[in-house]
């Protein structure tokens, strides 16, 4: 009985002292710079959203958080990238809703969006706003919808490119009012509005930070906006959600990904640090600046809006014949 007990023993005392120093890492993370990828080149949305968060997370954390720009491939270089690195909280991804949501229908992926990647939190949400330009005899929703179905196919539409998300919101708008409509597609959200201004194209799915300025000049016409609740920014706008389309919760958002498998200490630290610097007054006041929203989540919550939205996109993908460019 007594040999019994001390084998038993020795075993357990072997497997503490085998899982001590995992333990004992993850309690001392981070001991070296942390790596994020972005998945776009300097300039952009996502590059200056990763500027303005991680400073503060170098101050928080104690450790570096350098920003590797890696565009390409729609931002799934960045994210392959991600997936491959060892999962141990260095590598860090700012994923963005359309590189997470619509490239793994778009693309065909060596990889696994949904698998590979482990949510640690949201960070920041931007809607759109539906705009139209001044000669469109419609002053609000019901009154565009009544004359795109009088006119299939007289209203064009502009984007950034095709499978974009003013693309995608576009397409999935049509589909739910019943209406069609022309998609001319640029290189760039700043000549599809250009597009909108100068009258070549009469509808657009736009930023509300830019657009804004030229509604209230009047160069722009301003229908509703597509989040879940009303802009901050622009409170006397209808979402298009009050005004009957239900669940049309559409816009551009980014979070924190690791690669799978890293350690859960690990992950509940990095949420935790974002979560407080999200919260700073100055944090906010800069993300507000680039037309975004403070808005965080559970790992669980932001797992269950990467599952939704692959799955509306895909739809909407497949209807409207879209691929990849």
């Amino acid at each position: 009985m007594n040999l019994t007990i001390c084998f038993y023993s020795l075993i357990l005392l072997v497997a503490a002292t085998l899982s001590a120093p995992a333990v004992a890492a993850d309690a001392a993370y981070p001991t070296r710079p942390i790596r994020l990828l972005v998945p776009f080149a300097p300039g952009g949305g996502s590059d200056t959203t990763a500027r303005i968060l991680t400073p503060k997370l170098h101050e928080a954390m104690g450790q570096a958080w350098v920003v590797d720009n890696r565009g390409g491939a729609g931002g799934n270089l960045a994210a392959e990238i991600v997936v491959k690195a060892n999962p141990d909280g260095y590598t860090i991804f700012l994923g963005f809703n359309t590189v997470l949501t619509v490239n793994p229908t778009l693309y065909k992926l060596p990889f696994s969006m949904e698998k590979d990647l482990l949510p640690v939190t949201l960070l920041a949400t931007a809607q759109y706003i539906l705009v139209l330009h001044p000669s469109v005899a419609a002053s609000n929703l019901k009154e565009f919808i009544a004359l795109a179905q009088q006119k299939p196919g007289g209203f064009n539409y502009s984007s950034g490119g095709r499978g974009t998300p003013l693309h995608l919101a576009a397409e999935l708008f049509s589909k739910r009012a019943g209406v069609k409509m022309t998609h001319v597609a640029y290189k760039g959200g700043g000549p599809a509005a250009t597009a909108l201004l100068s009258g070549e194209v009469q509808v657009l799915f736009g930023s509300i930070a830019s657009s804004l300025p030229h509604v209230k000049s009047g160069r722009l016409k301003a229908i509703a906006t597509t989040g879940a609740r009303r802009s901050k920014v622009a409170l006397d706008l209808p979402t298009m959600m009050e005004l009957g389309f239900t669940g049309f919760d559409v816009g551009s958002w980014y979070a924190f990904l690791v690669p799978a498998h890293t350690p859960p200490a690990i992950v509940r630290r990095l949420r935790d640090e974002s979560l407080k610097v999200v919260a700073m007054p100055d944090v906010q006041r800069a993300l507000s600046r680039q037309g975004l929203e403070p808005e965080t989540s559970t790992p669980q919550e932001l797992a269950a809006r990467i599952k939704s939205e692959t799955a509306t996109w895909a739809q909407v993908i497949k209807e409207a014949g879209i691929k990849g460019e």
